[in-house]
């Protein structure tokens, strides 16, 4: 069966059984919990080195949170004037 004969096919189910079918191919394509906790540990091991070995700087939340905020915001004002 072709993609365009599978896609026509499932066009002419109904409307939830579409979604729960487009659920199922979606969650076919995420990582495992396992392949994420990896990816995770693998993340925090390096960003404990960088600290560890001084190569970051690190700063407080309220720093960290006013820098965020100004980033959205600049991005929010750089969007509505285009």
């Amino acid at each position: 069966m072709s993609k365009e004969e599978l896609l026509a096919e499932v066009l002419r189910l109904p409307r939830t059984e579409r979604a729960r079918l487009a659920e199922d191919v979606l969650s076919s394509l995420e990582e495992s919990d396992e392949q994420i906790a990896s990816a995770w540990i693998s993340e925090l091991e390096r960003r404990s080195n960088e600290v560890a070995q001084g190569r970051v700087q690190l700063v407080d939340w309220e720093t960290a949170r006013g820098e965020i905020l100004n980033e959205l915001e600049h991005r929010r004002a750089g969007r509505s004037s285009s």
